[in-house]
């Protein structure tokens, strides 16, 4: 019996880390460069608390509309107005696309990853759910493109250099309507036009926990537009959830937030490496915006901006290279992660298919976008 416990629990410890090969990942890239720069009191300044505090928020008030069955009426919506299979993706993703303009990539992702979810499976066109789930990422990582919020490292880009607004605006425009183009394209191209039929019966809504989980969402948003403190955003949503829905708070992907974790970790140790920052700076040299493309695929769009951004005064090309540098692999960028960890979630038996998937539509968008920008 002694021996037994102890066995059980390394299989438990074992099966924890296999079903989050994400995390698992992340943290052994931060032990690796943990060994090659040492934990000291620069650590504290690679987490971005007010990201991961507004992740936890999203995450635990989706977890509260799951709870109610929101996503199932959501999704009945989508498809009593779109009707077929083709049209209900391109909305879909549109909506992603334009939600990341206003609430950021990795939160539109949260919000509408889902509804994509929940459109699919009950209308059984399961054989849509890769395809769907990676447009649903490319739109969100290059919908954030066009606003100085949209995606983080436009905030720290925009304010690092005060560029005006309407000259940002300018800049990421021409990619901006390429990618509308191409997600466009796709979705008509690889999506039938399949009438939809919903498999579920109607569900009611609790009218009261829908409003106050729609509070509790307006909230995160408020945090996110740095409205009010993040602070008391961590405070107020989950003692609310906590009297309203503990199974919410129960139910939020912690693993997502390890891996964010362990990923400032590696990236922040990896911009403290000399041998790294002499390598781009000797790229920059050669050109901002493929060297800023290059180095996202390594540490991602977020790390790349912070790291860049100390090299060059280039702003115009440096920012345009980390927004579609965030197409690529799946490390380009952290959205990314949270598209694979809701997927693998769903579907934990297709790691490669969503993966093979996920690098053809990424590098072919990331290459014709890089062409483009690069010819212009």
């Amino acid at each position: 019996m002694t021996t037994a416990a102890p066995e059980k629990k390394h299989l438990r410890v074992f099966k924890f880390f296999k079903e989050n090969a994400v995390m698992s990942i992340a943290l052994a890239a931060a032990i690796i460069t943990g060994i090659i720069v040492p934990p000291d009191r620069e650590y504290i300044g690679y987490f971005d608390f007010k990201t991961l505090t507004c992740l936890f928020c999203v995450l635990a008030v989706v977890c509260a509309f799951r709870n109610i069955n929101f996503f199932y009426v959501l999704a009945r919506k989508v498809v009593s107005v779109f009707k077929n299979a083709r049209l209900s993706v391109i909305a879909l993703v549109y909506i992603t696309f334009i939600g990341s303009m206003f609430i950021a990539n990795d939160m539109a992702l949260l919000t509408f990853l889902p509804l994509g979810y929940f459109v699919l499976t009950a209308t059984n066109k399961t054989e849509y759910m890769s395809f769907t789930f990676v447009m649903q990422n490319i739109a969100a990582n290059l919908g954030g493109m066009l606003t100085p919020f949209g995606n983080p490292q436009n905030l720290y880009l925009y304010t690092k250099f005060g560029i005006p607004t309407n000259e940002f605006m300018q800049i990421m425009f021409p990619p901006f309507i390429l990618s509308i183009i191409l997600i466009t394209a796709c979705c008509i191209i690889f999506v039938k036009p399949e009438p939809l039929f919903l498999c579920y019966a109607k569900t009611p809504l609790n009218p009261r926990r829908t409003v106050l989980y729609s509070i509790l969402f307006v909230l995160s948003i408020v945090i996110v537009f740095r409205v009010i403190p993040y602070q008391l955003g961590l405070v107020i949503i989950p003692a609310v959830l906590l009297f309203a829905d503990r199974k919410a708070l129960k139910a939020v992907d912690y693993p997502l937030l390890l891996t964010f974790v362990f990923f400032f970790i590696f990236a922040g140790n990896m911009a403290r490496i000399p041998a790294v920052n002499v390598l781009f700076s000797s790229l920059l040299e050669k050109s901002t915006l493929l060297s800023s493309v290059l180095s996202c695929q390594v540490i991602s769009n977020v790390p790349s901006a912070i790291l860049l951004s100390q090299f060059t005064e280039d702003y115009a090309n440096l920012l345009v290279g980390v927004n579609i540098g965030g197409a690529g692999t799946l490390i380009a960028s952290l959205a990314s992660l949270i598209t694979f960890r809701e997927y693998l979630k769903h579907n934990p038996g297709k790691t490669r298919h969503y993966i093979i998937i996920f690098s053809v539509f990424n590098f072919a968008f990331l290459g014709i976008l890089t062409v483009f920008m690069y010819i212009i």
